[in-house]
């Protein structure tokens, strides 16, 4: 079957966020939530949490030699009613103003992740960082900024396993509630089917090219592009309010 020009692109938009992710522990969400839901809204959140799935998967394996499962535990913990009330605001909120949240949640995401601020790596911060992961990776499928904001004093390496690992054990519990909600169903499952070349080619790619870039230069880029679309989406539902 030949793949259209949205097909294309949305394989390519998977694949850069996979590598940004695989180098510094988010970016994913970021990067490729917002350009996804503008192409099909459907991608969100249940599409974008599965293939986000299979990146921690493969990265935990790569890395899971290297991991402190003992230390993420209290945020994989609170990640369970966290992802409960991201399931249940989902539910009760309507498609316009799905559009509303995800774009809003999307802009404080990049202005938490832009204005870092200091936090330090507690069992008390884990919890709370694991808590709004979870609200908000279930309701908008963005639930990187909450507890990579609690690994900003760690080393890069460290970060990105151990939130791999918060992400392996955690997304699976956000897709869980959105099954429950009747929110994940076959054309989700067939979507994910679609763009996942793109998390292998992501994952391989920047593997590949680990150590000769350099990652620092890439945050700017990333978070420019997530504004401008968190604004287009936000935009949209605000048009759509506006309309009901």
């Amino acid at each position: 079957m030949a793949l259209s020009a949205l097909d294309l692109l949305a394989l390519l938009i998977v694949t850069c966020g996979v590598m940004l992710q695989t180098w510094v522990g988010i970016g994913f969400g970021l990067l490729a939530a917002p350009l996804l839901y503008l192409i099909n809204p459907a991608f969100v959140p249940g599409p974008i949490l599965i293939l986000g799935f299979s990146l921690s998967f493969l990265v935990v394996l790569k890395q899971r030699a290297n991991l402190n499962w003992r230390r993420i535990m209290p945020a994989i913990i609170a990640r369970l009613p966290g992802s409960w009330c991201g399931a249940a605001l989902l539910v009760a909120v309507p498609q316009y103003g799905i559009s509303v949240m995800f774009g809003a949640s999307l802009v404080l995401a990049v202005l938490v992740t832009w204005r870092t601020y200091r936090v330090t790596t507690t069992p008390w911060s884990l919890t709370v960082g694991g808590f709004f992961s979870g609200l908000m990776g279930t309701a908008t499928s963005i639930g990187g900024p909450p507890i990579a904001l609690v690994y900003q004093e760690q080393n890069r390496i460290i970060a990105r396993n151990e939130i791999a690992a918060f992400f392996l054990i955690g997304t699976p519990i956000s897709i869980l509630m959105l099954v429950l909600q009747n929110q994940i169903d076959q054309a989700s499952l067939l979507l994910s089917l679609e763009v996942l070349p793109g998390v292998l080619l992501g994952f391989w790619l920047a593997n590949k090219l680990d150590g000769r870039i350099d990652t620092t230069s890439v945050k700017p880029v990333l978070l420019m592009i997530s504004t401008a679309s968190a604004l287009m989406v936000l935009y949209k539902g605000v048009q759509g309010w506006l309309a009901a």
